[in-house]
């Protein structure tokens, strides 16, 4: 079995923390900053041994040096992340593409090319352990914006992960679920399970509980961008939530 923690940095960060126990590997994904990671894996007695990056964007690759540098210490850590953005992640060990793998013990993830958030953006899907990293592609009921790709791009991601078996446990970024799902509710007002979710994600919430991770199958039913019927649809509601 995987153990999987949440650790929230900055505004609205997640960081992840993988570790399985058989092998006493640690993965650290997507780390924003390196403090709150290594007092985590201190903590329980992990050291790190990996970083998967997502995408370039600082909030996701910030902490990789110094992760790194800390590392030494007991024998160094190997940082992976997308091929498609190694000019622009300058701590990267390894680059991987759609179709390669990642292994944390026996575990093992296949690389998707999710891109459209940022180029070459992707996720890593363990499919045995039915659990997705999916970075800033898909959030609970909402999506990335478009910063340097097209909604034909996003229609396919969201195609693509709503094909994943509905337990699939989705790790996203942030911590968007509360305005994701307030502006669904104007999209969708008559989604009986969207109205249901916002409900309980605003009392999460007022309770100062996080909302992630989430599913597929919470996706499929109330994530309006997974929920889009084609491009156009999609792109208009990307639209109006930038807007929003």
């Amino acid at each position: 079995m995987l153990e999987v923690v949440r650790i929230p940095v900055l505004n609205d960060n997640y960081v992840w923390l993988l570790h399985d126990d058989a092998s006493g590997q640690t993965v650290v994904v997507d780390p924003a900053v390196a403090e709150p990671v290594l007092e985590a894996a201190a903590m329980r007695g992990w050291t790190i041994d990996q970083i998967w990056n997502t995408h370039w964007h600082g909030d996701h690759v910030g902490g990789n040096a110094a992760i790194k540098a800390a590392a030494k210490a007991w024998g160094g850590c190997i940082i992976t992340g997308p091929a498609a953005e190694a000019g622009k992640i300058g701590t990267l060990d390894r680059t991987v593409g759609e179709g390669d793998s990642v292994r944390i013990g026996d575990h093992v993830a296949t690389v998707m090319a999710v891109p459209a958030h940022t180029a070459g953006h992707i996720a890593y899907h363990l499919a045995e352990d039915h659990i997705v990293f999916v970075g800033d592609t898909l959030f609970a009921m909402g999506c990335g914006r478009l910063f340097e790709g097209t909604a034909a791009q996003m229609f396919a991601n969201m195609a693509r992960l709503a094909a994943l078996p509905d337990d699939t446990i989705v790790y996203c970024a942030h911590e968007y679920t509360l305005s994701n799902g307030r502006f669904a509710l104007g999209v969708e007002p008559d989604n009986v399970a969207l109205a249901r979710r916002v409900a309980a994600v605003e009392a999460a919430r007022a309770r100062g509980e996080a909302t992630v991770p989430t599913s597929i199958g919470q996706e499929r039913a109330t994530n309006i961008f997974m929920r889009a019927v084609d491009v156009a649809q999609l792109a208009a509601r990307r639209a109006a939530k930038d807007a929003a």
